[in-house]
């Protein structure tokens, strides 16, 4: 018999050691039980490790020559405490056939010392993977799962909900950087990218402002039950919870972790209650969801309840290591599972298990392959061990709602099989994106506006079509044959194709598919510069030639009053090729595709964790502004030089071209409109509804200003005056060949009228000459009869000149008499009155009354 202190807690009391207690052999189990520390597992695990020796010890069939008897101490979850206790186990007697340790870090150290002295660890509350490396910890077992068994089921549940990008905060201990190690390698195959990765020591709140900071959504926190109420706290100063947020953490805290009252932090537990409020847990399946009797003969109902007497009626939420007490009641029962299956083949060996001392490697041996090939029901569920000694397991997904946890579904492992409660919707709402959520949203253009501009364009054309059939019915008419009408032709087609354009032009992505949006963009730039060119170049070809013709010198002047229409439709033409050739230089060398302009990003009213992008489709190419620039300049040459020459022939009365200025009319308001629209809506590009608005408009307007400008007035003369007959008709009717006549005379005296003005100057001027040159005879004359006559030096002469007295115009002697007179009066002046008198002075106001009023009509 020896003795040896036995430690229960914080309390010493020496025992006595029997070898033999009733006729049975007592083997030592030496257990670090943690109650307290950063995982209180101890709480409740060494109550049900103690009930699982009772019934082990009471069994008949199990181990019935020995008695197992558990030696434990508290480690405090703490590596430096359990040094100083492993010391006690090894090196104070008895001899313990097996180490049963909980907490990792403690667990680390334990299994790493433990195969210098050939013991067998098996672990009941240990969750770290760096624990499944058999070469660094060769006599190793855990019924509690490794850590990354929960990385799996994490991983399944990101792409579910599809997330990709997800961050991790941790605690800078070795169980958590090796389950966070092995997540990356998962999520990484399975295209997830950890985008932040924050570590603490002890105090998290710099780590948890980096993970705000860089705006994680989805966020894996592995740290202790003590650290997550710290993390916690800080999240909750931080906002970071909520709808936008996803917490995962380990499952394996108390119920009510959230709750406990803990001096190192300073939130409130409604504060926590906030910030923890809708975060998923993973957990491994302690306790079997089956109502099966395992080898202990309880079902895991029955031992709870057991489990709940032996705690004397402690809320199992307050109490540590609850949910690990069925992991530790059925460690026992493998161990003692184990220890029962060596008796035999120890005994054919000469061995015997109370033989067994820290150098015995045989013993060791035949432990290990018991526990190795251990396969039985538990209260936990079904116990196997994988080739790394750890515990294969389901694992259970949670989700706190209403400050309690609910189940969501289980994950198995080994199958890859997530199953679900009822349905696999998120409980409670929606889950979010594991970032904000950005939807592309195209802007069209309203769609009442396009219809209201549509049914004005329709209107347009219909006008047009009845102003081209106007014209082309009566093109025999005179009236209409001098206002050239194959150039009117021209310009009601042009006007037709302009208003043609205004369809593509409000037609985008919400019409047609992507593909077919360049030839969209075709229509609308060939209609609208076909159509300017034939429109405006038409109506630019008539007062071109109208300010050609009469703003020149006479010379030239009559040699090109003869008007040839070849002329002006070659013109029209030549404007027309300029265009065409523009246009497919351009289409060929950088061609119309669509373009998608990106807007700023918008918040939706009520979400906050989506983004709207607008985006705006554009016919575009890549040289754009410079083909623009080309067109516009060589547009607004034509526009502005159309201005001066309607300016310039504002004044001119032709026949040839009777309506050139109701074309400059429309030449005005067309370059006004083009000079307004075209920097406008440029500035407008990313307003589609206000661009299309002055683009449509202005071709609108241009187009109804232009046709009714010229045609209507034409419309109405023929309508009012019943000049619908061509020119074989006229000569037949004679109202109307009264009309041409009265019109014919105006025109001829008004010729005769400017004619007479030119021939009275003329009269005038020599006149003037011929007072001159007998002002200077009479003073010759004074000069000689000055001594004779010296009342005649201050007065002239009388001269007096009458029609009868054709001597009276005799030039002077030793001047040229001249033969005739350049300009003779017009034959229709013959019988008229004298336009001289033979008064003292020769004037304009000699002439007589009856003709004042035509000279100067």
């Amino acid at each position: 018999m020896s003795t040896s202190t036995f430690i229960s807690g914080s309390v010493k009391r020496p025992i006595n050691y029997q070898w033999k207690l009733h006729g049975k052999k007592k083997l030592y189990i030496g257990a670090l039980f943690p109650m307290s520390g950063g995982w209180p597992g101890g709480q409740a695990c060494l109550p049900a490790a103690q009930m699982a020796l009772d019934l082990v010890n009471n069994r008949t069939d199990i181990l019935p020559d020995y008695e197992l008897e558990l030696i434990h101490y508290d480690s405090m979850c703490d590596p430096g405490e359990a040094t100083k206790l492993l010391y006690d186990l090894l090196y104070t007697e008895p001899i313990k056939i097996v180490l049963m340790p909980g907490c990792s870090s403690v667990s680390t150290l334990v299994a790493e010392a433990a195969r210098m002295w050939n013991l067998i660890v098996l672990s009941y509350g240990s969750s770290s993977p760096a624990l499944s490396n058999r070469q660094r910890f060769p006599t190793f077992f855990r019924t509690h799962p490794s850590a990354t068994l929960h990385n799996p089921t994490r991983v399944q549940l990101f792409q579910k909900w599809k997330w990709t990008k997800i961050a991790t905060i941790q605690q800078t201990t070795e169980v958590f950087t090796s389950t966070l190690d092995d997540l990356e390698e998962r999520v990484k195959e399975a295209g997830i990218e950890i985008s932040v990765r924050q570590s603490f020591l002890t105090d998290p709140a710099v780590a948890v402002k980096n993970l705000k900071r860089q705006d994680a959504r989805i966020i894996v926190g592995l740290f202790y039950e003590t650290e997550a109420r710290k993390v916690f706290c800080e999240v909750y100063k931080e906002k970071l919870y909520g709808k936008k947020y996803v917490w995962f953490l380990i499952g394996w805290y108390a119920d009510n972790w959230f709750k406990i009252k803990d001096p190192s932090i300073n939130c409130t537990v409604g504060q926590m209650t906030e910030a923890v409020e809708g975060h998923v847990t993973t957990e491994i399946v302690m306790l079997n969801p089956e109502t099966v009797r395992g080898a202990s003969n309880l079902t895991s109902q029955e031992f709870l309840a057991q489990l709940m007497s032996k705690l004397g009626g402690k809320n199992s939420e307050e109490t540590g290591g609850f949910q690990e007490a069925p992991l530790a009641y059925d460690a026992v029962w493998a161990l003692a599972l184990a220890l029962n299956k060596t008796v035999g083949p120890l005994k054919r060996r000469g061995h015997r298990l109370e033989d067994f001392n820290y150098n015995n490697r045989h013993i060791t041996a035949e432990i290990y392959r018991a526990l190795n090939t251990s396969s039985f029901e538990g209260v936990s569920g079904h116990v196997v061990f994988d080739a790394q000694g750890s515990r294969m397991a389901w694992t259970l997904i949670e989700q706190l709602q209403g400050g309690s946890y609910k189940k969501i579904g289980y994950y198995d492992s080994t199958k890859g099989n997530l199953s679900w409660y009822g349905n696999d919707k998120w409980i409670g709402s929606e889950p979010p994106a594991d970032q904000t959520v950005v939807i592309e949203e195209f802007r069209y253009l309203s769609q009442k506006l396009f219809v209201s501009v549509s049914v004005f364009a329709g209107l347009g054309i219909l006008l047009g079509i009845v102003c081209l059939t106007f014209n082309i019915y009566n093109s025999n008419v005179r009236y209409i044959q001098n206002s050239q009408p194959y150039l009117n032709n021209m310009t009601a087609v042009g006007c037709m194709m302009a208003l043609a354009a205004v369809f593509p032009l409000g037609i985008d992505g919400l019409h047609v598919h992507r593909r077919q949006f360049p030839v969209v963009c075709q229509f609308r730039l060939w209609l609208l510069g076909l159509g300017f060119s034939l429109a405006y170049g038409s109506m630019f070809t008539k007062i071109w030639w109208v300010h050609t013709v009469f703003t020149k010198k006479d010379e030239k002047k009559d040699k090109r009053k003869h008007l040839e229409p070849w002329k002006l439709y070659a013109t029209v033409g030549v404007l027309l090729g300029i265009d065409i050739l523009s246009l497919m230089i351009w289409q060929i060398v950088d061609p119309l595709h669509i373009t998608v302009e990106k807007f700023t990003r918008e918040s939706p009213k009520g979400d906050l964790d989506v983004l709207i992008q607008p985006l705006l489709e554009h016919c575009s190419s890549e040289k754009m502004n410079t083909w623009l620039g080309v067109v516009y300049g060589y547009k607004g040459l034509l526009l502005l030089l159309g201005i001066f020459l309607a300016y310039e022939t504002k004044s001119i009365s032709t026949e040839k071209i009777n309506d050139h200025r109701a074309v400059g009319m429309a030449i005005y308001n067309v370059a006004v409109l083009c000079m307004i629209t075209a920097p406008v809506t440029m500035i407008l590009s990313s307003q589609q509804d206000a661009s299309f608005a002055f683009a449509s408009l202005a071709i609108v307007f241009s187009v109804y200003i232009t046709l009714v400008v010229l045609f209507v007035p034409k419309m109405r003369r023929l309508i009012t005056r019943g000049e619908w007959q061509s020119d074989a008709q006229e000569t037949m009717k004679t109202g109307s060949s009264t009309n041409n006549n009265d019109e014919e005379k105006s025109r001829q005296l008004e010729r005769e009228n400017k004619e007479l003005q030119k021939i009275i100057q003329e009269k005038e001027e020599r006149v003037s000459e011929l007072r001159n040159q007998l002002s200077e005879r009479q003073a010759l004359r004074s000069r000689r009869r000055a001594s004779t006559i010296t009342n005649q030096n201050h007065s002239p002469p009388h001269l007096a000149i009458t029609q009868s007295d054709p001597r009276s115009l005799a030039p002077p002697p030793g001047y040229p008499v001249p033969t005739s007179d350049p300009h003779p009066i017009p034959p229709s002046f013959a019988n008229s009155s004298s336009l001289y008198q033979p008064d003292s002075k020769i004037s304009r106001n000699n002439c007589h009354t009856s003709r004042l009023q035509l000279l100067y009509k």
